[in-house]
C-alpha cells in the first residue's frame, strides 16, 4: 500500500516510520524544507528511541522517503493520513487550523480517490468537517472517504507503544474502508476496534481524559497523606491490588504535563460546554493538576523561609524521562517562579536544554551534567525522573551541594534508602527526613 503522512511532529514521524517498517511504501510531507532535509538523511528532528534507527533502516530499504512538495507526497498515494498539531487555544479548544490546512492541500493536489486517516487528536465532528472540505475543493473531480484512527503514543516510549499497543481504534462511515485500515494495520498484531466515527474521535479524549483523573486523584490522596502521616505509595499499591483499579497512574508527583493530557483534558471541557454540559469533575482534575505544579515551591519556602541568593539546582527540564519535550512541564511554572523569588536557578537536564533555551525568557543556568548542577547549590528541585537522577548515589548530594536538601516531585527514592543517607528530603505525600547532621 502507497500511504501518504502529512506531518511529521511527534505523531506523524513514528506513525509513517511505523507503517514503512511493516512493508508499506510512505511518504512523509512536512512545509518545512529543512526538517525534510534532515529527515532525508536519516536524522530524525525530535528525540525518540530508537527512532533513528528505524528511519534510516527503511530509507536504505527504499520504503520511507520525505517531501516539502505535497503534489509529490500524494501522488498515487491509496492512503492519506493527517498527522499536524492540534494545539491549544486561549479557552481551551482545539485549534484545527493545521488540520484544515492540510486538507486544503490535500484537495489541490490528489488526482485519484483516497482514504484519508485523522491521526490528530480532534473533537468530535471534525472528521466529517474535513470530509466536506476536502470534497468541496477538489479540482479533478474526485472524492474522499474519511476515517478517525487515533494515536495512544507516550513521548518517551513512542516507538514501543506503535509496536506493542492495547488497541487500535477505526473509525469509518462504512465496512469496506474499515476494512481496508485494519488491513494496512493488520502487520502491528493487535486488537481493532472497527467503530464509528463519533465514537473514535471521543475514545481518544476519553482515555486521556481518564488517566489524568486518576493521577490527579492520586496527587490529592498524596497531599491528604502528608496532612494525616500517611505514606501515599502504600496507599496506592495497596489500591492497585484491587483488579478494578489497577496500578498503573497511581504515582504522585507534581502533576501531568506533556502534549495530551493538558491539551485534550481542556479541550473535552470545551467540548462538553459547547454541548450544554458543565464537566465539574474534569474541571476539578485541571485545577488540582495546575495546583500541584506549585506544591514544591511551597515546600522549598517552608523550609527556607527566602530562597533570595540560594543556588538551586533544577533536575530536569522536559516533562518526562526519554523526550526532550517540554510542552507543560512543571519546570516551566517553577524555574520562574524561583527566579522571582530570587534564587539563583541551574537547570540540568540530559536532552532537553536545546529546546529550553527557546522557551524560558528568565535569566537561568544550563547544563547537560548532573554533578555541574549540584556543586555547591543550596537546594535541589527534581522535576524530571531521569535515569541517572534516580540511580545517583544520595552521597553526591552531600558531597556536592553547600547544604544537602532536596525537593523530589517525583517520589524518586525510597525512603528507607533516604534514611541511609545525610540528606535532607522532602517528597510528595510521604513523610519527609531530617537527618542529625546536616552539611
Amino acid at each position: 500500500m502507497k500511504i501518504a503522512v502529512i506531518g511529521t511532529g511527534y505523531v506523524g514521524l513514528v506513525t509513517g516510520v511505523a507503517l514503512s517498517e511493516i512493508g508499506h511504501t510512505v511518504i512523509c510531507i512536512d512545509v518545512d524544507p529543512e526538517k525534510v532535509e534532515k529527515l532525508s538523511q536519516g536524522i530524525p528532528t525530535i528525540y525518540e528511541p530508537g527512532l533513528k534507527e528505524l528511519i534510516q533502516k527503511n530509507i536504505n530499504n527504499g520504503r520511507l522517503f520525505f517531501t516539502s512538495e505535497h503534489r509529490r507526497g500524494l501522488e498515487g498515494a491509496d492512503v492519506v493520513y493527517i498527522a499536524v498539531g492540534t494545539p491549544q487555544r486561549r479557552d481551551g479548544s482545539a485549534n484545527l487550523s493545521y488540520v484544515e490546512q492540510a486538507a486544503v492541500d490535500i484537495a489541490a493536489n490528489i488526482t485519484r480517490n483516497v482514504i484519508v486517516v485523522i491521526k490528530s487528536t480532534v473533537p468530535v465532528g471534525t472528521n466529517f468537517h474535513i470530509k466536506e472540505l476536502i470534497n468541496r475543493n477538489t479540482v479533478n473531480g474526485v472524492h474522499v472517504r474519511i476515517a478517525s484512527n487515533p494515536e495512544f503514543l507516550r513521548e518517551g516510549s513512542a516507538v514501543h507503544d506503535t509496536f506493542h499497543g492495547d488497541r487500535i481504534v477505526i473509525g469509518t462511515e462504512d465496512g469496506e474502508t474499515a476494512d481496508i485500515l485494519a488491513e494496512i494495520n493488520k502487520p502491528f498484531d493487535m486488537p481493532i476496534l472497527k467503530t464509528d466515527i463519533s465514537s473514535a474521535e471521543m475514545i481518544k479524549y476519553s482515555s486521556n481524559a481518564f488517566l489524568a483523573t486518576k493521577i490527579s486523584f492520586i496527587n490529592e490522596i498524596a497531599n491528604l497523606c502528608e496532612s494525616l502521616g500517611a505514606n501515599v505509595e502504600e496507599v496506592a499499591k495497596g489500591m492497585g491490588f484491587d483488579h478494578r483499579i489497577g496500578p498503573d497512574f497511581l504515582k504522585a508527583g507534581i502533576g501531568y504535563g506533556g502534549s495530551c493530557f493538558p491539551k485534550d483534558t481542556n479541550a473535552l471541557v470545551q467540548l462538553a460546554g459547547n454541548a450544554d454540559h458543565e464537566f465539574n469533575l474534569l474541571k476539578s482534575v485541571i485545577e488540582v493538576n495546575n495546583n500541584q505544579q506549585l506544591l514544591l515551591i511551597d515546600k522549598i519556602l517552608s523550609r527556607f523561609g527566602s530562597v533570595r541568593g540560594k543556588r538551586a539546582a533544577v533536575l530536569g527540564l522536559a516533562f518526562k524521562p526519554n523526550t526532550d519535550d517540554l510542552r507543560e512541564s512543571p519546570a516551566l511554572v517553577m524555574i520562574p517562579k524561583l527566579v522571582k523569588l530570587g534564587a539563583d536557578v541551574i537547570a540540568y537536564d540530559p536532552i532537553a536544554v536545546s529546546n529550553a533555551k527557546k522557551q524560558f525568557s528568565v535569566e537561568i543556568e544550563y547544563t547537560e551534567d548532573l554533578n555541574e548542577a549540584l556543586q555547591d547549590a543550596d537546594f535541589a528541585v527534581i522535576i524530571t525522573d531521569w535515569a541517572d537522577v534516580k540511580n545517583i548515589d544520595l552521597s553526591a548530594f552531600a558531597a556536592a551541594m553547600r547544604t544537602p536538601v532536596v525537593f523530589d516531585g517525583r517520589n524518586c527514592y525510597s525512603l528507607d534508602r533516604v534514611r541511609k543517607s545525610e540528606v535532607e528530603y522532602y517528597s510528595i505525600g510521604r513523610p519527609s527526613h531530617t537527618p542529625e547532621l546536616t552539611k
